[in-house]
């Protein structure tokens, strides 16, 4: 999967549906950072989002207690999502594949930008299934229909003019 970067329809909605909990490396409990507001949106969607942070370990976001790394997780979690930059994929990628049979993990996910093809290949001879430089945010609404939330493609946000009838 990770080769091109390309990645259907039908293999994203496999991983979405196939997945209930998901460990978010990054997450952050400010409310303006974007992964609180996507950890907050696929809570709303269903899934359990558990952050990984090792600076805010201990606390709490968004009702959910904070880890500091994947091992210390005591719960079970089918995926993996890195919002963390390129070079830090590499070593949570590794902490992945060392947990995956423990905790359940089937994919390893990285954010929007996030790119690490030598990460990839190593989740990927683990077993892992790897989606780079994608966000489940973005993909669970754009494959659910749910993009016209914000009006687009609804008819209500357009670049065109109206027509004004003269009659």
């Amino acid at each position: 999967m990770s080769d091109a970067l390309t990645y259907t329809n039908k293999d994203l909605l496999a991983i979405l549906h196939s997945t209930k909990a998901i460990a978010m490396v990054g997450a952050s409990p400010k409310w303006n950072r974007p992964s609180f507001f996507a950890m907050k949106y696929l809570q709303e969607k269903g899934y359990r989002v558990i952050p990984v942070n090792p600076g805010a370990a201990g606390g709490e976001i968004l009702g959910e207690t904070v880890y500091a790394n994947l091992t210390e997780i005591p719960h079970k979690f089918e995926m993996v999502d890195i919002f963390r930059n390129s070079a830090a994929a590499g070593p949570i990628t590794d902490e992945a594949i060392a947990v995956a049979a423990d905790k359940g993990i089937r994919v390893v996910w990285m954010q929007l930008g996030v790119i690490n093809e030598e990460a990839a290949r190593r989740a990927e001879a683990a077993g892992l299934t790897v989606v780079m430089d994608r966000c489940p945010k973005i993909e669970f609404g754009r494959l659910h229909a749910e993009l016209s939330w914000g009006g687009f493609d609804s008819g209500i946000i357009t670049a065109k003019r109206r027509r004004v009838r003269l009659t």
